[in-house]
């Protein structure tokens, strides 16, 4: 499903629910929408042209408008607060984590921009995608159960919300998953799980609003477009809630298992298909 092709309406709301699903999930939203249509062998309607990059972009808006919403209050107060502490030199959490937000964002916006740009369709392979769902299932795992909980969202310092931006880079490789890798990075410096994931989920809004505006001249507006991008919002919302509430008391082993599965089923398909 690469370049200019077709999709179903069905197809375009399978696409969405896993991509409101994996985007929040450490399981890699990227991994899943590449090689979901190559396990079901999908193929394409004429009645619907899609640029799938683009349709990719579209439904991580989907998600995006998820996150905005749910964290309404916490964006307008995180706005203000940076305002207050330039303008006003009103000092205050909100203003701080607005800023460390921003500087965070640079750094693996850029190179994650450039790795992406240099290194394309080139890792868009499913024994690529299993084995980092495996390795990156592993790490998760490991890193969550020997890390310590230290720092709440409040109490996080700009080394390690700059680091955990930084770490987003590496999530331009399809199965390791943006937010797989930034809960990671949070949990192995300290940092409660929910407060990484929430902390993931606002850094992934600026970088995904960037990528919207950059592709919107190539969204194709019909019904599949937004059937996809209703379901990625929908389930969006859903699953942040739940994940938020599950991470009180529950660790990211499941997501680890999972991964590894997934990954171990990828390399069995692709090794009868060769």
């Amino acid at each position: 499903m690469k370049g200019s092709e077709n999709m179903t309406i069905l197809q375009a709301l399978i696409l969405g629910i896993i991509q409101g699903l994996t985007e929040l999930l450490p399981i890699s939203s990227s991994g899943h929408l590449d090689v979901i249509p190559w396990l079901l062998n999908w193929t394409m309607n004429p009645q619907f042209n899609i640029d799938f990059e683009a349709f990719d972009v579209a439904l991580h808006f989907g998600t995006f408008l998820a996150i905005a919403l749910f964290f309404f209050k916490d964006w307008i107060r995180l706005i203000v607060g940076g305002f207050n502490q330039v303008v006003k030199k009103k000092k205050t959490i909100e203003g701080k984590m607005f800023w460390y937000l921003v500087i965070a964002t640079i750094p693996g916006g850029i190179i994650g921009l450039l790795l992406d740009t240099f290194v394309g369709d080139g890792l868009k392979k499913p024994i690529i995608i299993a084995i980092a769902l495996i390795v990156m299932g592993i790490i998760l795992y490991v890193v969550d159960k020997k890390s310590k909980t230290e720092t709440t969202y409040e109490k996080m310092t700009f080394k390690q919300t700059f680091l955990i931006g930084l770490s987003q880079c590496l999530a331009f490789i399809p199965g390791v998953s943006r937010s797989g890798i930034t809960m990671t990075t949070g949990r192995a410096m300290g940092i409660d799980r929910e407060s990484a994931a929430k902390y993931s989920f606002m850094l992934s809004a600026p970088i995904v609003f960037a990528a919207t505006l950059f592709k919107i001249g190539d969204f194709v507006f019909n019904v599949p477009f937004f059937v996809g991008v209703l379901a990625s919002f929908i389930v969006g919302i859903i699953v942040i809630k739940w994940l938020l509430n599950y991470l009180q008391k529950g660790s990211f082993k499941i997501f680890a298992i999972y991964r590894v599965i997934f990954g171990i089923i990828i390399l069995i398909f692709a090794f009868i298909r060769i």
